[in-house]
């Protein structure tokens, strides 16, 4: 999204045009505009549904990353410095990798992981001394993803 390489997202709510896409969050969740939180004390039926759903969706997605952080050390380390397509081939190898252990321990219960044991530390971050391929893009960017009006306003 800062290097304005993301697919384009265009839409409109009450009124308002955005063209930057946007994650389910909640509180932690700075006020940027990429970040829409749940509905705190929702009133009326579609409020309350729309905060039903959102919170059941992230918190799906919570536990999913949590099993796989608990279970593979190098989804907890730092990935800022990796590429995005690293990390979506790590991702998937840890997903892929983590059924076929759940495949494979489904019988046998004695074995199951402790998913509540962490061991050892995160990895040293690799880091890069290039020069990124277009500051202006990236800055101007980054504005309008943390602009906490807009994060308001939708």
């Amino acid at each position: 999204m800062y290097e304005d390489r993301a697919p384009k997202c265009e839409y409109v709510v009450n009124g308002h045009e955005y063209n930057i896409g946007y994650y389910l969050s909640d509180v932690i969740y700075p006020k940027w505009a990429t970040f829409v939180k749940t509905i705190p004390l929702p009133q009326g039926q579609k409020k309350k549904l729309f905060a039903e759903y959102q919170e059941s969706v992230r918190k799906d997605v919570e536990r999913a990353f949590d099993v796989l952080q608990a279970r593979f050390f190098i989804v907890r380390g730092p990935a800022r410095l990796l590429k995005e397509e690293k990390i979506g081939v790590i991702m998937r190898a840890c997903v892929i990798l983590h059924n076929m252990i759940v495949k494979d321990e489904r019988d046998n219960y004695e074995l199951a992981f402790d998913y509540d044991v962490i061991e050892g530390t995160a990895p040293e971050p690799i880091v890069n001394h290039d020069h990124h391929p277009c500051y202006e893009t990236y800055f101007q960017r980054s504005k309008e993803i943390r602009d906490p009006d807009v994060h308001a306003s939708l």
